[in-house]
């Protein structure tokens, strides 16, 4: 980085193979500690700094928020970031004894760029409300029909509407008896 510093104009390429020391992310889905993340950076000297920008990839693993199976999904970001020379300027990154510290831009673009709600496949039907059971498993099931639970104790009553009672009498009964 020193041939970079104080000099506008001048530009290197690098690509760096890094084991992730701490995971990025802490939802349902993560680049975990130990994977691999690539990052090609480009680095160009400025008159305020040097501008670091390039591409991270690497594979995150979680489980589906709908259906709980384990999952992992390629991410990929570009990042940009105008690291300071000096340090009274309003910048949030400085360069330091010659170095750029790019661990937090890089971390802020793939926690960024990961799902809030990761899915298997984007029509994954989740589990059945009342089994716990993958739908996808289950195949194609009739539809259930949905009970409101306000009338659950209703459905203990047992009427019985084929049996007349001697009180009751219908039309159809009052004419064979007249004939």
């Amino acid at each position: 980085m020193r041939d970079l510093a104080h000099r506008p104009g001048e530009m290197r390429e690098h690509t760096l193979d890094v084991t992730v020391p701490d995971a990025m992310g802490a939802g349902v889905i993560a680049v975990r500690e130990g994977a691999e993340l690539r990052i090609d950076l480009r680095l160009e000297g400025l008159h305020e700094g040097v501008l670091v920008s390039g591409h991270a990839s690497a594979d995150a693993t979680g489980e589906c928020s709908r259906c709980l199976i384990d999952i992992s999904e390629p991410v990929e970001v570009d990042f940009a970031e105008l690291f300071a020379y000096d340090v009274s300027e309003d910048f949030d990154f400085f360069v330091r004894d010659d170095h750029v510290d790019t661990e937090q831009v890089v971390r802020d673009a793939v926690v960024l760029a990961l799902p809030f709600q990761p899915v298997c496949r984007p029509d994954c039907p989740g589990l059945d409300p009342e089994t716990g059971e993958r739908l996808a498993d289950l195949g194609e099931q009739p539809a259930r029909p949905a009970l409101d639970p306000r009338w659950a104790a209703l459905s203990a009553v047992q009427l019985d509407n084929d049996t007349p009672t001697a009180d009751t009498t219908t039309e159809g009964q009052e004419r064979a008896e007249a004939e």
